[in-house]
């Protein structure tokens, strides 16, 4: 496995922003703005490039193509709690993109399946074999 950069929420470029959820919740919805959304500036962090890279890739289409992460929280019915809930989806995501995949160990094939390749090679050669028209010998 390789190894996990050391990197924090304090290495990243954070704005919130704060509007109406959506869906159900009546008056609440209507009236309080509740869901948060982050925006996260990873391409101007000082993160290492490498986990920049890996940040933008793992966001999807919540990445802009200025290298802005967009991440927005309406679960809970208060600010805070969608705050924290955004926050820590921005902490998995910073973790998960700390640590670089493992490397693919090329394997060979082994002896049952290469001969069950072959086997199979010879009954469809049967099979199309058989659909020919027969020789006039």
């Amino acid at each position: 496995m390789g190894r996990t950069t050391d990197v924090s929420l304090d290495d990243l470029v954070m704005s919130e922003r704060f509007l109406r959820s959506s869906g159900p919740g009546g008056q609440n919805v209507n009236k309080v703005e509740t869901a948060v959304q982050l925006r996260i500036d990873v391409a101007g962090s000082r993160l290492p490039q490498a986990v920049k890279k890996r940040l933008l890739a793992l966001g999807g289409k919540r990445a802009t193509t200025d290298g802005v992460l967009v991440i927005v929280s309406r679960t809970h019915r208060t600010q805070a709690q969608n705050r924290d809930a955004a926050r820590e989806r921005v902490a998995e995501l910073l973790s998960r993109a700390a640590t670089p995949p493992a490397p693919r160990t090329p394997t060979k094939p082994g002896a049952g399946a290469r001969e069950r390749r072959l086997t199979d090679k010879k009954r469809q050669a049967g099979i199309k074999r058989a659909r020919s028209r027969p020789d006039d010998e």
